[in-house]
């Protein structure tokens, strides 16, 4: 049932995550590690039922608990009937990663305003959607994760609809957790930089990837990885202090 003011969670049970686009890149290093830490994990998925299925067998096979969760995150409906399914199975929900998102690279002078709509739907849209479904549902003591990107920083051109999508998830961050005052729940952002995924990778040539991975101090790319263990800190005790931020998580790029 859903609840504007929900309770905590019984001190016996499991926490339990829900993660959107948790069936590929950083999405399932975030699952794989919360599930490590002892959370029950809800993974979501738009399409690919198969790479979503491989990441819960796998939690699974660890001996954590998982389940896979079709929705696109940019319907209201089907990400409300995703937290009722969250809740139904593992009791509540106490940690919600939205790392759900689509990337296209374009001048701003030559992209398709369909590719642009198509882009801004899930990431600007679905993100306020998921963070909606949080705010109504988390559990006191619980954490809302969104995903930025530390290009809003670096700005590099060909990125201009992607950054301004991810632009408005750090607008929402620092105000859902001042909504959220009373209710002992985190809001964070987490924003890589250049980090191995296939998203990432894709469309690209190995000069480019090269080039990108000598950036930063630490001069190589970042992993799924890396990531994961950042949001497993905003979101265990640990980092309960920590509240609407928005973290660059990107070897020293900016």
């Amino acid at each position: 049932m859903t609840t504007n003011h929900p309770t905590h969670a019984p001190a016996t049970a499991a926490r339990v995550a829900v993660v959107t686009g948790g069936s590929r890149g950083i999405g399932r290093a975030v699952a794989h590690r919360l599930a490590g830490d002892g959370l029950a994990v809800v993974v979501n998925y738009a399409s690919d039922a198969t790479a979503a299925e491989e990441t819960v067998a796998a939690i699974t096979a660890a001996g954590g608990r998982a389940i896979s969760v079709r929705a696109d995150v940019a319907d209201e409906n089907a990400v409300a009937a995703l937290f009722d399914r969250a809740e139904e199975e593992f009791g509540g929900v106490d940690v919600v990663v939205n790392s759900a998102g689509r990337l296209a690279l374009s001048p701003i002078a030559d992209l398709d305003l369909a590719a642009f709509d198509a882009l801004h739907r899930t990431n600007v849209r679905g993100a306020f959607v998921v963070a909606q479904q949080a705010a109504r549902r988390l559990r006191a003591g619980g954490s809302f994760v969104g995903f930025s990107t530390s290009v809003v920083g670096t700005q590099f051109p060909g990125y201009g609809a992607y950054a301004a999508g991810k632009a408005a998830v750090e607008a929402m961050t620092l105000i859902l957790a001042r909504e959220l005052r009373g209710r002992d729940v985190t809001v964070n952002t987490v924003a890589p930089g250049p980090t191995a995924t296939d998203l990432f990778l894709a469309d690209k040539t190995p000069e480019q990837i090269d080039r990108l991975a000598r950036t930063p101090p630490l001069e190589r790319l970042g992993t799924p990885e890396d990531i994961a263990r950042l949001v497993a800190f905003l979101t265990g005790p640990e980092g309960h202090w920590v509240n609407g931020q928005v973290l660059r998580a990107n070897g020293g790029l900016v």
